[in-house]
């Protein structure tokens, strides 16, 4: 891998190797841009092959999330972490307070927050070492597990979704494939079920599909099958790349909508969906629950506050689809448009964000304070 070629070419600012012998920490940090304020972006846990996939998963992940942060509106740019090891195997408080160690290194460029195979306990662990954190429990000023809002906000893209192809929002009109039963999958059948929708699931953990099985009233299916269910709606909730060459033409859905990053293996792959007549809601754009709900941390944690920021996805998804058809491109063309259209915009203005950190961070603590006093 030609490291400085791949980073010129995705525009990223920085990346940062970290390595704890101790510990075992191995870690990757990849900031994309913070024209519009420090980067934020979760901690990802995985088990990767080799350290080139793990460096090309952290530098699209984080080149997603400077997208995510402008297409949402929010005064936040874009990165990412990733930790090389297995969380069933290899978690320790060590290993976590050492990345926090680093992380305070980074002056304030980066904050971290939960990701797949992290958890808010691991976020507490970090906390102790840097404040440059978010995700952590309510204890600390913070919002705790943002599965919730990621799969609230997604629903309220499917809604937008709905409403594009068929005339109404209603889920429980529709039938819906989840790819993945972790949390966000969890919520999002939860979400779904309660609307009277029918929903099929899937999961490479059998213990996750059976409790949404048993609790919601989902149907099983296997990992492969997933692709050639008869539904409306195909939501990936798990990782990336989902949509290929192997399984777009087995694709019998009207909407591809889901809370996974990377859905798409190539923007190639979301041309060929609009051509194939299938709606897709832009991946960066539907899944920003999360991150509007971890974002309010920085300026005093508001419950009400992030669901009302995270209703706000139906609008930008349908401001989206609007762009689409006006231009005559694709939706995830015209998501990556509005989000650089707000980026070079507000790069004009040049106001330095860190004194604006402080003080939102100086904002969270008052109101730890508040909590705990």
């Amino acid at each position: 891998m030609n490291l400085f070629q791949q980073l010129e070419g995705m525009g990223h600012e920085q990346v940062v190797f970290f390595q704890h012998k101790d510990s075992g920490l191995k870690a990757i940090v990849a900031i994309h841009d913070t024209a519009l304020g420090p980067a934020l972006g979760g901690l990802r846990m995985w088990p990767y092959a080799s350290d080139d996939e793990a460096v090309k998963d952290v530098l699209r992940l984080s080149r997603g999330m400077t997208y995510k942060a402008a297409v949402s509106g929010l005064n936040l740019g874009g990165g990412k972490a990733v930790l090389i090891g297995d969380p069933a195997k290899d978690k320790s408080e060590g290993l976590f307070r050492a990345f926090g160690r680093f992380i305070g290194s980074l002056g304030g460029r980066y904050i971290t927050a939960e990701d797949v195979g992290t958890t808010v306990d691991d976020m507490d662990y970090i906390y102790q070492e840097t404040d440059r954190v978010v995700g952590v429990h309510r204890v600390h000023g913070g919002s705790g597990d943002p599965s919730p809002f990621t799969a609230f906000g997604t629903l309220q893209g499917i809604k937008a979704c709905l409403q594009k192809k068929y005339g109404h929002d209603d889920p429980g009109k529709a039938s819906f494939a989840i790819q993945g039963a972790g949390s966000v999958g969890h919520y999002l059948a939860k979400f779904l079920s309660e609307a009277g929708a029918k929903v099929f699931v899937c999961d490479i953990n059998a213990d996750r599909v059976q409790h949404i099985v048993d609790e919601f009233g989902a149907e099983a299916v296997s990992t492969e099958q997933i692709y050639d269910v008869d539904a409306n709606v195909f939501a990936p909730c798990a990782l990336g790349g989902v949509i290929n060459d192997a399984t777009l033409p087995r694709l019998k859905f009207d909407i591809v909508a889901g809370s996974a990053n990377n859905q798409l293996e190539t923007n190639q792959h979301g041309t060929a969906l609009e051509e194939r007549g299938i709606v897709y809601a832009p991946d960066y754009a539907i899944n920003a629950g999360g991150l509007m709900n971890v974002a309010i941390e920085l300026q005093g944690y508001d419950r009400d506050r992030a669901y009302r920021m995270v209703s706000s996805i139906r609008d930008i998804i349908g401001r989206i689809f609007q762009l689409a058809e006006r231009d005559g491109i694709p939706t995830w063309q015209a998501a990556d448009r509005l989000a650089e259209e707000r980026i070079a915009m507000i790069s004009k203005v040049k106001i330095p964000y860190s004194k604006r950190f402080k003080d939102r961070l100086s904002g969270r603590r008052s109101h730890t304070t508040e909590m705990m006093s």
